[in-house]
């Protein structure tokens, strides 16, 4: 398991468009799925300990984000064949015993991650309404432990501050997490 961290954010980069399948059948696109002042790109996967460690509190954040007119999106991107805990068919598992709020989408080529320069689980990326990008960073000040009363939901509180301005704050801290597990022809 390979920690990394994610690049800066470049602000005003456009959403790569895509079409990727859903847990639960259906097909999911940036424009589809975006809500009416903005959208959160997340790439995530079910057996990253930085991403189990986030889960009731994303899945509990994203609904406080819906309910301010930001949706979500989660894509695993994970070479299935080397970690078949992240297949297609593990991936409706935990949707569905985890209730997620957020379409969860399999991207079996790693084109999209590639697209986007995912670097790991997780790796946030959250749009304004025009799809542009104004935020990377982390999901909270808490990484794998605990919250604290003093804990910040970064995602959270920047994606209020683009619902509400269409800009980002310059000032991010870079998500941190496990390397993408590339696929032996992809790898970077």
């Amino acid at each position: 398991m390979a920690s990394l961290t994610t690049p800066r954010c470049d602000f005003g980069w456009n959403a790569k468009d895509f079409n990727l399948l859903s847990v639960d059948g259906s097909y999911w696109s940036p424009s589809l799925a975006l809500g009416e002042r903005g959208l959160v790109i997340m790439f995530i996967c079910n057996h990253c300990p930085y991403v189990k460690a986030i889960l009731d509190r994303l899945i509990s954040d994203i609904e406080d984000l819906r309910s301010i007119g930001v949706n979500a999106i989660a894509i695993s991107s994970n070479d299935v064949e080397s970690y078949p805990d992240d297949s297609y068919e593990n991936m409706q598992k935990i949707a569905l015993l985890r209730n997620f709020n957020f379409p969860y989408l399999f991207d079996g080529t790693q084109e999209v991650a590639r697209d986007y320069n995912a670097i790991c689980t997780p790796d946030f990326f959250g749009f304004n309404q025009n799809l542009e990008l104004q935020y990377r960073g982390r999901f909270d000040s808490t990484g794998r432990g605990e919250p604290s009363e003093s804990h910040e939901r970064d995602l959270f509180n920047a994606m209020k501050v683009i619902a509400e301005t269409k800009s980002g704050p310059t000032q991010q801290l870079h998500s941190i997490g496990c390397s993408i597990k590339w696929k032996e022809i992809n790898q970077i």
